[in-house]
Protein backbone atom coordinates (compact mmCIF):
# COMPACT_ATOMS: atom_id res chain seq x y z
CA UNK A 1 0.00 0.00 0.00
CA UNK A 2 1.33 3.23 -0.69
CA UNK A 3 1.61 6.30 1.62
CA UNK A 4 -0.39 8.46 -0.29
CA UNK A 5 -3.58 5.14 -0.48
CA UNK A 6 -3.24 5.74 3.47
CA UNK A 7 -3.79 9.05 3.95
CA UNK A 8 -6.86 9.19 1.46
CA UNK A 9 -8.12 5.82 3.14
CA UNK A 10 -8.17 8.71 6.80
CA UNK A 11 -9.86 11.29 4.75
CA UNK A 12 -12.40 8.62 3.82
CA UNK A 13 -12.90 8.05 6.91
CA UNK A 14 -13.35 11.52 7.80
CA UNK A 15 -16.45 11.34 5.20
CA UNK A 16 -18.29 8.36 6.42
CA UNK A 17 -18.50 9.80 10.31
CA UNK A 18 -19.57 13.64 9.08
CA UNK A 19 -22.01 11.96 6.90
CA UNK A 20 -23.14 9.52 9.28
CA UNK A 21 -23.61 13.17 12.08
CA UNK A 22 -25.05 15.16 9.50
CA UNK A 23 -27.64 12.98 7.40
CA UNK A 24 -31.29 13.24 8.08
CA UNK A 25 -30.85 15.53 11.34
CA UNK A 26 -33.53 18.19 11.07
CA UNK A 27 -31.35 22.03 11.23
CA UNK A 28 -32.61 22.53 14.40
CA UNK A 29 -30.33 19.85 15.58
CA UNK A 30 -28.01 20.72 13.36
CA UNK A 31 -27.78 24.18 14.64
CA UNK A 32 -28.54 23.58 18.32
CA UNK A 33 -25.92 23.85 21.05
CA UNK A 34 -26.16 21.62 24.23
CA UNK A 35 -25.19 24.49 26.37
CA UNK A 36 -24.75 28.42 25.70
CA UNK A 37 -20.93 28.09 24.60
CA UNK A 38 -20.59 24.58 22.88
CA UNK A 39 -20.28 24.28 19.17
CA UNK A 40 -23.13 22.65 17.25
CA UNK A 41 -22.62 20.03 14.85
CA UNK A 42 -23.04 22.89 12.04
CA UNK A 43 -20.40 25.06 13.46
CA UNK A 44 -18.09 21.73 14.51
CA UNK A 45 -18.60 20.47 10.67
CA UNK A 46 -18.42 23.42 8.96
CA UNK A 47 -14.93 24.27 10.86
CA UNK A 48 -13.46 21.09 10.16
CA UNK A 49 -14.55 22.06 6.12
CA UNK A 50 -12.99 24.97 6.42
CA UNK A 51 -9.62 24.24 7.66
CA UNK A 52 -9.40 21.33 5.34
CA UNK A 53 -9.96 23.28 2.93
CA UNK A 54 -8.00 26.37 3.58
CA UNK A 55 -5.00 23.93 4.62
CA UNK A 56 -5.40 21.48 0.84
CA UNK A 57 -5.61 24.62 -0.82
CA UNK A 58 -2.42 26.41 0.21
CA UNK A 59 -0.53 23.21 -0.23
CA UNK A 60 -1.99 22.67 -3.27
CA UNK A 61 -1.69 26.58 -4.05
CA UNK A 62 -4.68 26.73 -5.08
CA UNK A 63 -7.82 29.08 -3.89
CA UNK A 64 -10.18 27.25 -1.86
CA UNK A 65 -13.14 25.57 -2.70
CA UNK A 66 -14.78 28.06 -0.51
CA UNK A 67 -14.45 30.62 -3.00
CA UNK A 68 -14.06 28.96 -5.96
CA UNK A 69 -17.63 27.21 -5.41
CA UNK A 70 -19.70 30.21 -4.48
CA UNK A 71 -19.69 28.54 -0.79
CA UNK A 72 -18.96 31.55 0.91
CA UNK A 73 -22.35 33.16 -0.70
CA UNK A 74 -24.49 30.40 -0.21
CA UNK A 75 -23.48 30.14 3.20
CA UNK A 76 -23.95 33.80 3.82
CA UNK A 77 -22.18 33.88 7.25
CA UNK A 78 -21.66 36.99 8.97
CA UNK A 79 -18.07 36.24 9.27
CA UNK A 80 -14.83 37.40 7.38
CA UNK A 81 -14.99 35.34 3.95
CA UNK A 82 -11.90 34.15 5.58
CA UNK A 83 -12.77 32.77 8.47
CA UNK A 84 -12.17 29.14 9.29
CA UNK A 85 -13.52 29.25 12.55
CA UNK A 86 -9.95 29.07 14.31
CA UNK A 87 -10.19 31.11 17.77
CA UNK A 88 -13.70 31.50 16.98
CA UNK A 89 -15.74 32.74 20.61
CA UNK A 90 -18.76 30.81 21.64
CA UNK A 91 -20.72 33.85 20.27
CA UNK A 92 -19.46 33.57 16.75
CA UNK A 93 -19.45 30.30 16.69
CA UNK A 94 -23.58 30.61 17.16
CA UNK A 95 -23.50 32.71 14.06
CA UNK A 96 -22.46 29.22 11.91
CA UNK A 97 -25.94 28.08 11.08
CA UNK A 98 -27.28 26.60 7.83
CA UNK A 99 -30.97 26.45 6.12
CA UNK A 100 -30.20 22.57 5.39
CA UNK A 101 -27.93 19.71 6.62
CA UNK A 102 -27.61 19.85 2.10
CA UNK A 103 -25.76 22.71 2.27
CA UNK A 104 -23.34 21.32 4.97
CA UNK A 105 -22.82 18.08 3.49
CA UNK A 106 -22.33 19.84 -0.18
CA UNK A 107 -19.41 22.07 0.71
CA UNK A 108 -17.83 18.81 2.82
CA UNK A 109 -18.25 16.96 -0.40
CA UNK A 110 -17.24 19.37 -2.75
CA UNK A 111 -13.63 19.75 -0.37
CA UNK A 112 -13.42 16.13 -0.02
CA UNK A 113 -13.72 14.77 -3.33
CA UNK A 114 -10.78 18.00 -4.39
CA UNK A 115 -8.66 16.19 -1.40
CA UNK A 116 -8.55 13.17 -2.55
CA UNK A 117 -7.67 14.20 -6.16
CA UNK A 118 -5.21 15.98 -4.79
CA UNK A 119 -3.39 13.46 -2.52
CA UNK A 120 -3.98 10.51 -5.01
CA UNK A 121 -1.89 12.74 -7.45
CA UNK A 122 1.03 12.68 -4.65
CA UNK A 123 4.24 11.14 -4.65
CA UNK A 124 5.63 9.52 -1.29
CA UNK A 125 8.32 11.95 -2.43
CA UNK A 126 5.82 14.75 -2.30
CA UNK A 127 5.19 14.18 0.99
CA UNK A 128 8.72 15.33 2.11
CA UNK A 129 7.85 18.86 0.84
CA UNK A 130 8.27 21.98 3.23
CA UNK A 131 5.13 23.68 3.31
CA UNK A 132 4.92 25.72 6.38
CA UNK A 133 8.19 27.44 7.38
CA UNK A 134 6.74 29.16 10.50
CA UNK A 135 7.72 25.82 12.68
CA UNK A 136 10.73 24.27 14.01
CA UNK A 137 11.15 21.94 12.39
CA UNK A 138 9.87 23.20 9.24
CA UNK A 139 6.44 21.27 8.70
CA UNK A 140 5.71 18.38 5.51
CA UNK A 141 3.22 17.96 3.50
CA UNK A 142 2.74 14.45 4.90
CA UNK A 143 2.74 16.20 8.16
CA UNK A 144 0.45 18.60 7.37
CA UNK A 145 -1.85 15.77 5.90
CA UNK A 146 -1.71 14.12 9.25
CA UNK A 147 -2.71 16.81 11.24
CA UNK A 148 -5.72 17.68 9.41
CA UNK A 149 -6.60 14.04 9.04
CA UNK A 150 -6.34 13.94 13.31
CA UNK A 151 -8.20 17.62 13.52
CA UNK A 152 -10.75 16.57 11.04
CA UNK A 153 -11.68 13.52 12.52
CA UNK A 154 -11.25 15.08 15.94
CA UNK A 155 -13.86 17.39 15.30
CA UNK A 156 -16.21 14.99 13.15
CA UNK A 157 -16.20 12.63 16.33
CA UNK A 158 -17.81 16.12 18.23
CA UNK A 159 -20.07 15.85 15.72
CA UNK A 160 -21.52 12.47 16.14
CA UNK A 161 -21.29 12.35 19.94
CA UNK A 162 -23.55 16.29 20.50
CA UNK A 163 -25.60 14.11 17.53
CA UNK A 164 -26.22 11.50 20.24
CA UNK A 165 -26.71 13.60 22.80
CA UNK A 166 -29.33 15.81 21.14
CA UNK A 167 -31.57 12.64 19.93
CA UNK A 168 -31.22 11.11 23.38
CA UNK A 169 -32.90 14.16 24.83
CA UNK A 170 -35.53 13.91 22.31
CA UNK A 171 -36.76 10.70 23.47
CA UNK A 172 -36.78 11.42 27.05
Amino acid sequence: MKATDVIADGFGRIREVVHEAVDGLAVELLDARVDPAANSITWLVWHLTRIQDDHLAAAAAREQVWRTGGWADRFGLPLPAASTGYGHSARQAGTVRVDSGELLLGYFDAVHERTLAFVRGLTAADLDRVVDERWDPPVTLGVRLVSVIADDLQHAGQAAYVRGVLERGRET
